[in-house]
């Protein structure tokens, strides 16, 4: 910690419990396609873009961010304007909603901490993550995503993480990035030369992550200063 200038977080499953914000988008899905059964397909889309995505670890692009939709157009079934409206709606828009009660406990005192000891923020995800920050009421001095031009590259490539620490004018190993799976944010930590954390699986009700690794910040810093 003591060498620590700054800190990156992954987000889905790193800021926030996903099976508690897909529990509520079952329920908001089931009750939209009961009523609209001609559009079912919708859901499959879905489920495709998601698989189509986690069977390409370390995808490069060019053009990463138009191309993800192509690998779910399957070939022309699904229009790929089609799936940009889907995935759109039901994962960037739809459920940021929810996101707010679905942060894990002590993260924005974490946050806060963070600001208060001068150390910067990073964001670093696959997916794009800007709009997600604004409904947890969490900010950064960066926020980079797989699929940005600059990077076109998915974890665990470790373009995106070197990008950051270049960006805040870091050495990698000045930065401390903390995700939530070991083959992807762990290996891509490990490709950069970045120490990592991944976030210890609780649950919601006994979360304590983000609270012991904020008194262990504030113990490692005033350390430093006697």
């Amino acid at each position: 910690m003591r060498k620590v200038k700054a800190i990156i977080f992954d987000v889905d499953g790193t800021l926030y419990e996903q099976s508690r914000l897909r529990s509520k988008m079952l329920v908001d899905l089931l009750a939209y396609y009961a009523l609209r059964p001609w559009r079912l397909q919708e859901m499959r889309i879905l489920q495709r873009f998601r698989a189509e995505r986690e069977k390409r670890p370390g995808a490069i692009g060019p053009d990463l961010e138009n191309e993800q939709y192509k690998w779910c157009a399957d070939k022309g079934r699904f229009p790929v304007q089609k799936v940009k409206q889907v995935v759109n709606r039901w994962m960037f828009t739809h459920p940021n909603q929810y996101l707010l009660n679905c942060v894990y406990p002590g993260t924005h005192s974490f946050f806060k901490a963070i600001r208060e000891h001068g150390l910067k923020i990073g964001i670093y995800s696959d997916y794009k993550a800007h709009d997600k920050l604004v409904a947890m009421n969490l900010a950064a001095d960066i926020v980079v995503s797989s699929t940005d031009p600059e990077i076109d590259q998915l974890k665990p490539a470790p373009t995106g993480l070197l990008h950051i620490a270049n960006a805040l004018g870091l050495a990698p190993e000045e930065c401390l990035f903390i995700g939530d799976r070991q083959e992807l944010d762990g290996l891509c930590a490990e490709r950069a030369g970045m120490p990592y954390l991944i976030v210890d699986k609780q649950p919601f009700s006994s979360f304590t992550f983000y609270q012991h690794l904020e008194q262990r910040l504030n113990a490692t810093l005033a350390s430093t200063t006697l």
